[in-house]
């Protein structure tokens, strides 16, 4: 089993032919993933890799009964895109482009919290990927193998580390979602921790969090009311304050986003802390023991 994605998941590419778009819709069909459709304002009637091409998201769920989105559509559009995947009744979105001005991410996520009908993962994600199913977004799919222990991420490069080092110890993943690096996103640590405390053929939980914000403190106020394990990491823990470390949201800043109140909260919620990467997949086992 999985969370949010699966086989039965038929998914449109927003920005099919553009340049990213189209190398990771090639991925995505070379993994197995159900591309049913692409959207293009203006290239409408066209195709890509035999994937039909529409002017709008509504023509493409009409024609195709799609059920989710990916959007790589240039950072100005993206917000807009997200709002029109939302407006054509699609339960799920990923947007995987990166510096979408915030006011119009603000629009956006208002828009998406009056509609509980939608879940917006992203933006600036590596998309979501359940191991032998369905892969959505930019993650590498050969690292990547069917099993039983859950990831969330809000680090793209981190999650491919950590996962490579978790298939090499023998621990598969049922689902590992990315759930982007910027300041508003559609979809939290909070969020997604429930999903996999509720799926039967999740046993662990890894979570990769950064400096920045207060996700993490939020999150393991969910994971003390888990029965699952949970392994977390913190990158960024030498961070000086004040200064953006990579991600748009990894800054500290006021005294709040430093990694201190995160390790604390996640330890004092009964999740493991690693100091290091490589630590994670024995932690894992341990906590399955």
């Amino acid at each position: 089993m999985s969370i949010l994605v699966d086989r039965d998941t038929r998914v449109i590419v927003q920005g099919i032919t553009g340049r990213e778009g189209g190398f990771h819709t090639k991925q995505m069909i070379a993994y197995g993933t159900q591309v049913v459709a692409g959207v293009t304002p203006g290239k409408g009637g066209t195709t890509f890799e035999d994937v039909p091409v529409f002017d709008s998201v509504a023509q493409a769920v009409a024609e195709t009964g799609a059920n989710a989105s990916v959007i790589f559509v240039p950072g100005p559009f993206a917000a807009d895109a997200i709002l029109e995947a939302e407006a054509a009744g699609l339960p799920f979105v990923c947007a995987i482009t990166e510096g979408i001005p915030q006011h119009d991410m603000l629009r956006a996520v208002n828009k998406l919290k009056e509609n509980p009908s939608c879940r917006l993962v992203g933006p600036n994600c590596a998309g979501i990927i359940s191991p032998g199913s369905c892969k959505i977004g930019i993650m590498p799919g050969q690292i990547f193998a069917e099993g039983r222990i859950g990831l969330v991420s809000r680090s793209g490069t981190l999650t491919y580390e950590i996962v490579n080092e978790l298939t090499n110890a023998g621990l598969g993943q049922s689902t590992c979602i990315g759930i982007g690096g910027d300041p508003l996103l559609g979809t939290t640590f909070a969020d997604v921790l429930p999903m996999f405390e509720a799926d039967p053929e999740t046993d662990a939980v890894v979570l990769i969090g950064e400096i920045g914000g207060s996700d993490e403190e939020e999150g393991a106020k969910v994971i003390e009311g888990m029965t699952k394990p949970v392994v977390a990491f913190i990158s960024g823990r030498t961070a000086p304050p004040g200064k953006r470390m990579g991600h748009a949201g990894a800054i500290i800043s006021g005294g709040i986003g430093g990694p201190e109140s995160k390790v604390s909260a996640l330890l004092g919620a009964g999740a493991q802390v690693a100091d290091m990467t490589t630590q994670i997949p024995d932690m894992v086992k341990s906590a399955l023991a």
